[in-house]
């Protein structure tokens, strides 16, 4: 193989530089930005090219190893793939290289909460587990250490370049409008998603949404909130999660909260049994997780206001998710902190909840305009300071307040860690 080209730098652009290095291949990297990140970290053998792409060199090259960021209809990958290149990613390139069993998780919302339960369960178990891809991670370099399990989370950018991958057991968790920018519709981040039941020799889907179903597999498990399969059921008016009927663990020994939590608990406890993760190293887990960082997480009890950071609520599904999930805990009012980046999006969803769950939403970021249009109980502010000041100073005791922004965040703030970050401090000062 003469001419490899890797489009994207950052923590996978590099993985993938030392994937080939390590067998003696110097790749071309790529990058449209000026000073990407990985940058200094980059092998003097390998050539940097800044800048728009170049379409010569793409055409030219035997293997194209394209960033997620960018979307394969661009015109020089576009130009490449007319001249026969191939272009795959870095989990295609994983795929061909794993020994050990793949577990391969996807979805709108949950997707890491969901791959970081069923990584622990495995640890737990006493297995070498591998946990990565769109989370924490790249995939190449979890083949650099031995594993009896890949766990891995996967966005739709990434299957859309992924043909090789055969995972033990592949869940799609939930649909719902995201990424809109990209795709043609829904039919096509759809499409994108329904990638991963490929060659998976277990399906799991969710049973409240018919978006998840493989098209042409009719043999899968499924989980949702009625007693089938992993569900839920109710014992001496104790609700239990479930597995065929049978009580597993009482929803009151769970620390993450909501349906939609008791939803990524059901479907981490399917996809473990189907590799064998024993039931026990299951339960443990899911008694002591107490849920990741920026997802429905605690921050602080103010004057008996408690504020809850799930800035990870970047769309329209996961903030209704958000609601639903705190709201049955609500004794007070609940005020929503929402805005940014709505990436086309339809924010009509959000209504029925300003109508009957929302005392105030209060509106930031580059589309505040157009949430502020949903209901009369909306107010703009120029940014998440503001919203912070403005709630602290009209909340009452038993109030909570939600930062689920429904919006990506790249317009105020570097990604949505910062932005739940940044939140978390204000809250801190208050």
């Amino acid at each position: 193989m003469n001419q490899v080209v890797i489009i994207g730098l950052g923590k996978t652009g590099l993985s993938c530089v030392n994937y080939f290095m390590q067998r003696g291949i110097k790749p071309v990297v790529m990058d449209t930005r000026e000073n990407p990140p990985g940058k200094d970290e980059l092998p003097p053998a390998c050539q940097l090219i800044t800048g728009p792409l170049d379409q010569d060199i793409l055409c030219q090259a035997d293997l194209i190893i394209s960033s997620p960021g960018i979307a394969l209809s661009t015109p020089a990958l576009q130009a490449a793939q007319s001249a026969g290149v191939e272009i795959i990613g870095d989990i295609e390139l994983f795929a061909r290289e794993a020994k050990a069993p793949v577990v391969a998780i996807t979805g709108s919302n949950g997707k890491s909460t969901v791959t970081t339960l069923v990584g622990l369960m495995a640890a737990e178990a006493g297995w070498h587990v591998g946990i990565g891809g769109n989370i924490g991670t790249p995939a190449l370099d979890l083949l650099l250490k031995p594993a009896d399990l890949y766990v891995l989370e996967l966005s739709s950018f990434q299957l859309e370049t992924t043909y090789s991958l055969k995972p033990e057991a592949a869940v799609i968790l939930n649909l719902s409008e995201d990424h809109l920018d990209r795709y043609e519709g829904m039919a096509g981040y759809l499409a994108a998603k329904q990638r991963i039941f490929t060659n998976a020799n277990h399906i799991l889907v969710n049973r409240d949404d018919a978006a998840t179903y493989p098209k042409s597999q009719n043999v899968w498990m499924s989980f949702g909130l009625d007693e089938k399969e992993y569900g839920r059921i109710t014992v001496n008016e104790q609700l239990f999660l479930s597995v065929y009927g049978e009580p597993v663990l009482s929803v009151n020994d769970l620390h993450i909260v909501g349906a939609h939590n008791q939803m990524n608990a059901l479907a981490a406890m399917a996809l473990a049994d189907a590799v064998g993760i024993p039931r026990q190293a299951q339960i443990t887990v899911l008694k002591s997780f107490t849920g990741l960082a920026h997802r429905c997480q605690f921050v602080r009890e103010v004057n008996g206001t408690r504020w809850i950071n799930d800035s990870k609520a970047t769309n329209v599904g996961s903030t209704l998710a958000a609601v639903a999930g705190v709201n049955e805990s609500v004794s007070g009012r609940l005020w929503l902190l929402a805005g940014g980046l709505g990436k086309g999006q339809d924010f009509s969803p959000l209504k029925p909840l300003l109508e009957n769950q929302i005392y105030q939403m209060v509106c930031f970021g580059k589309d505040a305009d157009i949430l502020l249009g949903l209901a009369p109980n909306t107010i703009k502010v120029p940014d998440l300071d503001t919203g912070v000041a403005l709630i602290a100073e009209a909340a009452k005791p038993g109030d909570w307040v939600l930062l689920a922004p429904a919006c990506a965040s790249m317009d105020q703030f570097k990604n949505f860690e910062h932005r739940g970050q940044h939140f978390a401090e204000l809250v801190a000062g208050l």
